[in-house]
């Protein structure tokens, strides 16, 4: 398997806990590319993540107005 690398250049939230692992939005550079919105489970103190999903900026706006739409 390929080795990846990632920096969280910019922690913005968590959104919940669950014992040692947390869900998070962090804008995340994946293999030295520019940083992208990133929401995925996280376990720093074992250096763990689970899987996520991550969006550019138009998608993260888009999704901003489908919630706005969505929850009042």
């Amino acid at each position: 398997m390929a080795e990846f690398k990632y920096e969280i250049v910019e922690r913005i939230a968590i959104l919940s806990e669950n014992g040692k692992w947390t869900k998070e939005l962090n804008k995340v550079s994946w293999n030295d590319r520019p940083a992208k919105y990133d929401l995925r489970d996280w376990n720093h103190e074992e250096g763990k993540m689970g899987k996520g999903v991550t969006l550019s900026d138009v998608e993260i706006s888009n999704l901003k107005e489908v919630l706005d739409a969505v929850i009042k």
